[in-house]
């Protein structure tokens, strides 16, 4: 008796492309994945970088072949927006968690500058126990939730820029943060209002740039805008070859030689991505092929 397929998985749709996304308050990253899988009929879709739940702002995403490229975004420098509340500390460091801490505080906008200003350069910061690093195989959230909190190594990062602007309410100001990957902005409010004598935690948070893309160029979540697959390299130089050369590609072999340093886009004849090569000892070589001959 013929046994009966059990696949019973939908036909993948074959999209193909990149995303920005304004992402909504209430959602995870990965809650938005989920949407953009059901609304593009495809389980290849990825995320090049996490948003807090209550976080608003840029998501970029890869959709099919774009999941490959998202290594060379998620590295990539970040701009913030949003408000720190002074005079109050949470457990979560945002407004999300439970109060934990109350402080008299009082100073003055220059004052509120100057201490923002010696947080701008490379800095060290200790995780929050509710983001996802991992310590002894667990995730510190995971931890968290559970009551406990344990020793976190810090970790390097970098603020390009750090700017404070005053509201009506002397204990709450707006800022925009400039900063490298990595870097966790409750941290630096948090870390802020201890600087200024007292506390304080992230009152609201949107993310507006990530490397080469500004919030401006963002669908809704319920219109998402499929572009190119080569709109996640934006700002890498790009070259096209000739057919004989794209077979070299497609099969990974190096190019040469390479006049200087950086990376490089390669796009066949036809216009179509093929791959991103790298300069390394005087030639180019292959990072990542999309395009293969077999």
């Amino acid at each position: 008796m013929a046994r009966r397929s059990r696949n019973n998985s939908r036909q993948d749709s074959g999209a193909s492309g990149a995303l920005l996304i304004d992402k909504p308050s209430g959602m995870t990253s990965h809650d938005v994945v989920d949407r953009i899988r059901k609304t593009l009929g495809t389980r290849k879709v990825g995320h090049a970088g996490t948003l807090d739940p209550d976080a608003t702002g840029l998501l970029v995403l890869g959709v099919g072949p774009g999941t490959k490229l998202l290594q060379f975004v998620t590295g990539a420098d970040k701009t913030y927006d949003g408000e720190i509340a002074f005079g109050v500390e949470t457990s979560t460091l945002d407004a999300a968690g439970d109060v934990t801490a109350t402080h008299d505080m009082e100073f003055s906008p220059l004052e509120a500058a100057a201490a923002a200003a010696t947080f701008v350069g490379p800095i060290e910061q200790i995780p929050p126990m509710v983001s996802a690093v991992r310590i002894d195989g667990k995730r510190l959230h995971e931890l968290a939730r559970q009551g406990v909190e344990v020793d976190r190594p810090p970790r390097a990062v970098t603020i390009n820029e750090f700017e404070l602007f005053p509201t009506p309410d002397p204990l709450r100001y707006r800022f925009v943060v400039s900063c490298s990957s990595g870097t966790y902005i409750r941290t630096l409010a948090a870390d802020l209002g201890h600087a200024l004598g007292g506390g304080a935690h992230l009152a609201s948070l949107r993310r507006t740039i990530v490397g080469a893309f500004e919030l401006a160029g963002a669908s809704p979540l319920d219109e998402p805008q499929l572009l190119p697959v080569a709109t996640l390299l934006r700002g890498m130089p790009i070259i096209e070859v000739d057919e004989t050369v794209a077979a070299q590609v497609r099969n990974g072999r190096s190019l040469g030689p390479a006049g200087g340093e950086g990376q490089i886009a390669v796009q066949g004849p036809d216009g179509r991505l093929l791959a991103v090569y790298a300069a390394n000892d005087g030639e180019f070589r292959p990072v990542k092929v999309l395009v293969g001959n077999n």
